[in-house]
């Protein structure tokens, strides 16, 4: 068997895992898996910005709050169905991040990430302290979630059904976001990773590619934002807040940012370590943070890259 069809059979196996598991799960699993598959696609959004162009965002919850509040508001003020708030949350973080974005492409490394650090931090405070819009501290909340449209008769309410529409989104979003990787556009992106000055020397416009690629990762993290809020039921400043980006990075790293899965395999391995660890004691973050620097050390290519290169060498 050829790895590549090795590879595909534990997709097919993961997917299939995926569309039973509330079948041999409990209903608190069903809320647990759902917020993996949103986070996951938060962090591979952040991926394509950082493992595959080579730059460290520190304000990539933006664009995931960006998401969120949209659908929130429309939800709140219109009550349009699920689908179009989706669309519109992409929209929206996609303008938020080419503004950003054009401003810190012109910077790399260590400026790039300060930069995107202060402008994240911008948009907290204005989701913060624009209370008449976003409700300050609060947030937005009392939503209805009514139906999800194109015509589906589905009760959003109900947590099962809630979870087979994220789990379809997220498929279908990590299928593009794949293409996107796999296309000429993100071999460039990976050429600008290794060295950006023989691109330039190409004559391609590098900092064209860095701007698309920012916009296109503020899309799908508008996307997982506009999840998350149906599924928290609130969409607060704190889904903007820098330590917001900082769980995207984590993730990032903890599963492997050189795999396009890696960042989904992080997310899953960093919500089930919070969610069992908080349920044993009030210190969790002490705990959690002594087991996530125990494994960043020890898989210095991911938990994921570092068990695929080991069977991958057999």
């Amino acid at each position: 068997m050829t790895t590549r069809l090795m590879i595909f059979g534990v997709l097919g196996l993961v997917l299939a895992a995926l569309f039973l598991l509330p079948y041999g799960v409990s209903y608190f699993y069903i809320f647990v898996a759902t917020e993996i598959l949103i986070m996951g696609l938060f962090a591979a959004s952040f991926n394509l910005v950082f493992g595959y162009t080579g730059m460290l965002s520190f304000g990539h919850a933006a664009f995931f709050g960006m998401g969120s509040y949209t659908t929130a508001m429309l939800l709140l003020h219109l009550q349009v169905p699920l689908v179009w708030t989706l669309l519109a949350a992409m929209f929206t973080s996609m303008l938020l991040a080419a503004v950003i974005g054009f401003f810190c492409v012109r910077l790399n490394e260590v400026y790039f990430a300060m930069l995107t650090l202060a402008f994240g931090m911008m948009v907290f405070a204005v989701a913060h302290q624009w209370r008449s819009v976003t409700n300050g501290s609060d947030g937005i909340t009392g939503f209805p979630l009514t139906e999800f449209g194109l015509g589906l008769d589905l009760q959003l309410a109900n947590p099962l059904v809630y979870y087979y529409v994220v789990l379809v989104v997220v498929v279908l979003a990590a299928a593009l976001l794949y293409l996107v990787t796999r296309s000429p556009f993100g071999l460039i992106l990976k050429a600008i990773s290794e060295n950006p000055e023989r691109v330039s020397f190409c004559g391609l416009n590098e900092r064209r590619f860095r701007l698309i690629a920012f916009i296109v990762a503020g899309l799908f993290a508008g996307l997982a934002g506009g999840l998350f809020a149906p599924f928290n039921r609130v969409a607060s400043p704190d889904m903007i807040h820098w330590s917001h980006s900082a769980e995207a990075v984590l993730m990032t790293i903890l599963g492997g940012s050189a795999y396009f899965l890696g960042p989904f395999f992080g997310a899953m391995v960093f919500v089930l370590l919070e969610t069992w660890i908080t349920s044993y004691t009030d210190h969790w973050m002490l705990f959690l943070g002594i087991i996530l620097a125990l494994m960043v050390m020890f898989f210095r290519r991911g938990i994921l890259g570092t068990v695929l290169d080991r069977v991958l060498r057999r």
